[in-house]
């Protein structure tokens, strides 16, 4: 196969098992606070203390800086949005809304500076416990994630729900924006974690995807940490999962393979740039400040399914509305 070697039915069966445990799991931790609470605070302090220590030690796949830096920023994030979604003073102020958008953006660094990494490795074979193969994919796709990056907008514009799952919506976060992540994301594990790609490039990556299209929509970067932070956690606590297990799957190790999905992540942020600039330039709008896509007809759905809770109603709504008048 062009980007996996060979893949058994049961490794699909299992990709399936993983994909649906993730949207489940999300769904618990977004509708009950319960949930959230068990996952991303009880579960992680005992995981912490009695398991990662010996799982995700330094001859684990998992022993990287990288990937405990990513378990609690995942963690980090999961739990900034709670606070933002349950308390209310939280969401009403403005320079809060900052952190979705600086935490999506720490994590994007994070991965693009693995990426460089990787590529000034001039490496091929295994490499803490993966195996990786060094080239201008890398640092391709690293300028890819940077520009990703830099077109996070809208934040200013982020709500919360005035459903029981007081999600928290941002509604410039449209879904152009999401492929072009998606690709990028995907083009960065395949580069530097490749041969656990097959779950945590194509799995998780379409597990916070399909509810962001079509379960709760607006909502994609909660999804995206509540995911992230869940499968992190699994990974971090049984490595040989995805290196070592019966059900791993191994990539091609092709060069050719490697270098088209990193160039295709590279066009389709490059993309997505310049159609923000030009929307930026044609309706004279600060990227810093302003949401820039309220008059697409999903950013005028999203808001309309979502109209904010109190104490944002009034003000929020108000304001919100007017703009899609």
């Amino acid at each position: 196969m062009f980007l996996f070697e060979s893949i058994p039915w049961y490794s699909w069966l299992t990709w399936f098992v993983v994909l649906g445990a993730l949207i489940g799991l999300n769904e618990v931790t977004r509708r009950w606070k319960a949930g959230g609470i068990a996952f991303f605070i009880i579960l992680p302090i005992i995981l912490t203390i009695f398991v990662w220590p010996t799982t995700a030690g330094a001859d684990s796949s998992t022993g990287t800086w990288f990937h405990w830096v990513k378990v609690y920023s995942a963690l980090a994030g999961a739990l900034g949005f709670m606070a933002i979604r349950y308390f209310p003073k939280l969401a009403a102020n403005k320079k809060v809304l900052i952190f979705p958008a600086a935490i999506l953006a720490i994590n994007i660094a994070e991965a693009c500076i693995r990426d460089f990494q990787v590529g000034a490795m001039n490496t091929d074979g295994i490499v803490d416990g993966v195996y990786m193969l060094s080239g201008s994919w890398n640092w391709m796709n690293g300028v890819a994630g940077l520009l990703n990056l830099v077109a996070i907008c809208g934040w200013a514009g982020i709500f919360i729900s005035r459903d029981k799952s007081k999600d928290m919506i941002w509604p410039d976060m449209l879904w152009f924006w999401i492929i072009a992540y998606d690709l990028w994301n995907f083009a960065y594990v395949y580069n530097c974690v490749g041969d656990h790609s097959f779950y945590a490039g194509g799995a998780l990556l379409i597990s916070c995807t399909i509810p962001a299209f079509f379960i709760k929509k607006g909502a994609w970067l909660q999804h995206r940490a509540n995911t992230l932070a869940l499968w992190m956690m699994f990974t971090m606590a049984v490595p040989t999962f995805v290196s070592d297990s019966m059900f791993a799957v191994e990539t091609s190790r092709s060069p050719v393979a490697l270098f088209v999905i990193s160039a295709l992540a590279l066009v389709a942020n490059v993309a997505l740039i310049i159609y923000q600039i030009r929307t930026i330039l044609r309706k004279r709008l600060n990227p810093l400040k302003d949401e820039l896509y309220t008059d697409h007809p999903q950013y005028k759905a999203v808001v309309a399914a979502n109209i904010p809770a109190a104490p944002l109603d009034s003000q929020v709504a108000a304001d919100k509305f007017d703009k899609m008048a």
